[in-house]
Order: C-alpha cells, then structure tokens, then sequence
C-alpha cells in the first residue's frame, strides 16, 4: 500500500505520510498520469473528494457516504469490558450457556492463551477495501451487485473498545470514526460530524477476527443454538440477543429499534471463529401521526479467513462482508445489496505513545457536548 506522497511544491521538500496509506490500485485509478495522480492525490489528503460520480450504484454522493458510513463503520449494540474476566461461572446457567462458554474458552486457546491476550493494552491495524453494491430493487427477489469495485484503504488504533479511532477513505471520499470513552462519533468529509446514541460501543470490525479479547468477552454472555456448516467446517453457532433497555437508549425521537441480534460461527476443527453476523431492525416513527410505519432491515454476515500469528495471537486477515438492507412499509418493499472484501496489511500491538489525545472527537462535537444539559444523550 502507498504510504507516502512526495512533494511536488519543493523540489527537495520531505515527502508527506498520508495519513491513510491507500492501495496501488486506487492511486492508479487517480488519473491518466503521474502529475494527474498526484495532483488527485493532494486533493484526497485536504478531503475535497476527487471524484463526484455515483458510487455503489448510490444515486448521490450523499447517499453513497451514507452506504459508506453503514459498511464501513457500524457498531455492535453491546458495551465490552475490557477489564472484566475471560471465564465465567458455568454451574449456574443453562445448558445452551454453559455450552457457549466452553466453546469460548476453546477459542481463546485457538487464539493464543489468555496470558497472550492479557498482555496486549492497545493494537494498531492498517487494511484495504473493495466494495461494490447494487441498487435498490423492488420486490422480494434476491438482489445482486453490479458494476465496478470501489477501492480503498483504513487505518485503525485502540487502547480499549471504548477507546477507539477509525479513518477510511474508499474512491476519494474519507470517513472518520471514533470514541473517546464517553460518546461514539463519526463525520466525512462532506458531512458534519455526528454522535451516536447511548453509550460508547465497539467497532463491529474488531469482531472481525481483529480484537480476540473482545469477541471472547463479547461471546461469554451468548447461548449455543445449534450448528451449521460453513464452506465445508462445521461450526457451533453463538447467539446474544440485546436487551430491550440497551436498545432504548439508543433509539432516537424519530426512531426505535426494535431488535439487534448478533451471532458467531466457531470452528469445531480449529475453534476460531469463522464467521460473524448480526442483524438490526429500526422502525422509522410516522411523522404524520398515523401508524404506517417504515421499517429497515440491515443484516450483515462477514466471512473470516487467513488467520495469522502476530506476537503469539491468531489475528484474520482477511475477509469479505455482505451487508443487506431492507425497506418496508407503507408503499415501500425494497432491497439492496453491498459487499466489501477486505485486507488486513500491517497489525501491531502496545502501541508507545498512544495517549487519550489520539481518541479525542472533532471541536464542533466537543462545543456540542458542552452545550448540551447534562444528563441529556445526544441523537
């Protein structure tokens, strides 16, 4: 991936770290020619965008942010301790928990021990994107994505699942994401910055075979359901569903969420997992007053794969992740279909230096925390 751009405006300038390396491939789709290229390129590092047309078949570059921002930067629905125990009880729950927490405690085995997950306080991960989707049918026939890849790049730090910070930057448009220990955030680069609702949540991409720890601590609570065979590997099949006042809180005045259930497919062969889901139902309150409600669905199901160690933990890197989501009611019955497949290039661990300065959320969104009465959640 390119790391560096050189400086065109002095001739024995340094040249500049980006800030998100990006791959050769979408570098070379920056322009006919080397100047081309690097003149797009500077215009990426400054956010201006360097390409207006539609994207994963999005009707704007709004909406394609939009598309961006759900794929590339959701959050699960629950809160993770990272100071909490990697064992739990087994004598004093059901069968179907008990059973989940044995098959937790054979994946932190397959992961590299609990001693090699407890030695890590903060990792640092750098990846490339392809994405590409479809637009939005009618009906509820199968949908499939068309046209040509969407490429891009994502650098990731964490000292702990509330502590969190994510740039991603696909065909020239950039997104930023993070959390501070006290909100959840995001902005682009062409739209202001946003705090999520409720309490601060991991990044769903930790769970994709990025952060053991949390996926351990996350799956302690779950219950087995059953198995399935997945490209040929049989697997035990993790359920949590969230709470009805975890989802309350994060609901907004003009929408509910109605459920949020997450699911992890784990190895019998290896005991790693393999394969992570969930899916989030919102229901849009009427405006009008009236009870037809609209409703979307989003489901995403991510594959895992390539497994490596990286100083003794067994870290994915790589994957691909179909998201698709749904609209109904009233008049509406649609679906669409996004997939992005995903590298993972450099991870490390105990990162020196990575202070609560690095997590810090955007001024404007800092103004508004202060503004804000206290007690009071932000939308």
């Amino acid at each position: 991936m390119r790391k560096m751009c050189p400086n065109v405006d002095k001739e024995n300038g340094l040249d500049t770290v980006l800030e998100v390396p990006i791959p050769e491939e979408m570098f070379t789709n920056m322009g006919s020619n080397a100047a081309v290229r690097w003149h797009n390129l500077r215009a990426l590092m400054k956010a201006q965008g360097i390409d207006k047309k539609s994207r994963l078949a999005a009707a704007s570059s709004s909406e394609f942010m939009a598309l961006l921002k759900l794929v590339g930067s959701p959050l699960i629905p629950f809160q993770v301790q990272p100071d909490q125990s990697l064992t739990r009880p087994i004598k004093v729950c059901s069968i179907e928990a008990s059973t989940a927490k044995y098959i937790v405690q054979q994946y932190i085995a397959a992961i590299g021990g609990q001693a090699s997950l407890n030695s890590v306080n903060s990792m640092y991960a750098v990846g490339q994107v392809k994405m590409v989707g479809s637009e939005m049918r009618q009906g509820d026939g199968s949908v499939h994505t068309r046209g040509n890849c969407e490429v891009g790049g994502f650098v990731l730090w964490q000292k702990n699942p509330d502590l969190w910070y994510l740039e991603l930057v696909v065909s020239g448009l950039k997104v930023s994401a993070g959390s501070d220990g006290k909100v959840a955030w995001n902005q682009s680069s062409s739209q202001p910055c946003h705090a999520n609702k409720g309490p601060p949540r991991p990044l769903r991409r930790f769970f994709q075979g990025l952060d053991p720890r949390v996926i351990a601590n996350l799956f302690l609570d779950a219950v087995c359901i059953g198995e399935k065979t997945i490209k040929e590997e049989d697997c035990f099949i993790l359920k949590l569903d969230t709470a009805p006042h975890i989802l309350k809180v994060q609901c907004t005045p003009n929408t509910e969420i109605v459920h949020h259930t997450v699911w992890g497919y784990f190895s019998q062969r290896t005991g790693l997992l393999i394969q992570f889901e969930d899916t989030k139902l919102v229901r849009m309150k009427s405006i009008k007053g009236n009870h037809d409600n609209v409703f979307w669905e989003t489901s995403m199901e991510t594959f895992i794969h390539d497994y490596k160690y990286i100083d003794g933990i067994n870290i994915a890197h790589a994957g691909r992740t179909a998201t698709t989501l749904y609209r109904y009611g009233e008049a509406y019955n649609h679906k669409r279909k996004i997939e992005e497949t995903w590298r993972i290039e450099e991870v490390d661990f105990n990162i020196c230096g990575l202070s609560m300065d690095c997590f810090l959320p955007p001024a404007e969104l800092k103004r508004e925390q202060h503004d804000s009465e206290p007690g009071i959640a932000m939308t």
